[in-house]
């Protein structure tokens, strides 16, 4: 009865990370500046706090919601209720941007810009990060971590398509450009998932041939680390020449798109980059089947093929899926760079922010970004949970 009672809802005592993330909430919403409005995409700005950049009414729904979030983050509370305060407040600064661009811009002002400034984007943060902790102590399974982050997707989806931020500055710089951004999307995210594809279909047949062979299991490790140490803009600059050659010189070469500048050169680096986690976490998890299972599988009369098909990759899958999930995450981050090189994708929209000093225009390439890598870091995540369950029925 005594344990029952220290693990209700709340119990004696202060929670050090609950209480980091408490007095970060309160001094971004407090002292620093919740938005910024100016006059057109590249003027200074001014920042306003809450109380001025909100309606009367929205400023003390978030006030109130983010007063009661405080304790509930700072004190030892139940998991259920820290997600819940987490997950309030970061709704509550969603709906917040919206309320302020509609509340600070005039009506029929075409050039007028407002967007979050710097409290609203550590308050953002700091609330993610603590529904992110919550989510951790909960230990949600699999499943419901994947209808979670679809059921983020649609809520987010369906606020976008009924324009409710339309007048946040990024969705201004977004409305224009709206008949390339789609495009550039799916470039970035072809880039990215067909260079890991490509890295899982050399990576992971090298990787099988190599490992029982030491001197080629570490000559191929060694030259894929190599590739690892150039910088990703050496690599895209490396690279220019010989596709520019070979795009030049081989027939058919150029039909396809290979040429010193574009999409090839892009690709290609994305896949040497994917190569080597691709084929470690390969190596690691042939590694990590146990010696009992493999002898168990000898002793039934299993050729090796069969050994390897039917037994060892699918206990090592958990580990070659982990490293599958690094290199899409890496690549899709990457992949902004194809921008520099004619490849596309939002890296066009990042690098043009860049030379016209237009953050709106930066942020319109790197949100969706962050927002791929995240959901594909997340949904990584529960197919590999759901592949270690499988494979731990597997062993004896």
């Amino acid at each position: 009865m005594g344990e029952r009672s220290t693990t209700g809802l709340f119990r004696p005592g202060v929670d050090p990370l609950g209480s980091a993330f408490a007095v970060l909430l309160a001094l971004s919403l407090l002292i620093l500046p919740l938005m910024t409005t100016r006059p057109n995409r590249i003027a200074a700005g001014s920042g306003l706090t809450a109380w001025s950049a909100l309606p009367l009414g929205e400023a003390l729904l978030l006030g109130g919601i983010v007063a009661v979030a405080l304790p509930l983050l700072a004190l030892r509370a139940a998991p259920l209720l820290r997600l819940v305060a987490a997950a309030a407040t970061l709704l509550l600064l969603g709906l917040a941007a919206g309320w302020a661009a509609d509340h600070l811009t005039a009506p029929g002002d075409r050039y007028g810009r407002v967007s979050p400034d710097a409290g609203w984007w550590l308050a953002f943060v700091t609330a993610a990060l603590a529904v992110g902790d919550g989510l951790a102590r909960l230990r949600p399974g699999p499943v419901l971590r994947i209808a979670l982050l679809a059921s983020l997707t649609t809520v987010t989806g369906l606020a976008l398509r009924a324009g409710f931020w339309n007048n946040l500055s990024v969705l201004r710089e977004y409305a224009s450009r709206s008949d390339t951004f789609g495009r550039e999307l799916r470039t970035h995210a072809g880039l990215a998932l067909a260079s890991v594809a490509a890295a899982a279909a050399l990576g992971i047949p090298a990787a099988i041939l190599g490992r029982p062979v030491p001197p080629l299991r570490t000559g191929l490790l060694a030259t894929l680390n190599v590739v690892q140490t150039i910088p990703s803009m050496a690599l895209f600059g490396m690279l220019i020449a010989p596709l520019a050659w070979i795009g030049r010189e081989i027939p058919g070469a150029a039909a396809l798109g290979i040429a010193g500048i574009g999409a090839a050169p892009a690709f290609v680096a994305l896949l040497a980059y994917a190569l080597l986690p691709v084929a470690a976490a390969t190596v690691t998890g042939l590694d990590a089947v146990p010696w009992r299972v493999r002898d168990a599988a000898r002793g039934v009369g299993m050729t090796a093929r069969q050994r390897l098909f039917q037994v060892e990759l699918p206990l090592a899958l958990p580990a070659i899926l982990t490293g599958i999930r690094i290199v899409l995450v890496q690549n899709i981050g990457l992949a902004v760079i194809a921008g520099l090189v004619g490849g596309g994708g939002l890296g066009v929209f990042v690098f043009q922010g860049i030379s016209q000093n237009a953050g709106d225009l930066v942020l319109l390439g790197a949100l969706p970004t962050v927002a791929m890598a995240t959901g594909a870091a997340v949904l990584l995540d529960a197919v590999i949970d759901l592949s270690r369950g499988h494979a731990a029925e597997r062993i004896p």
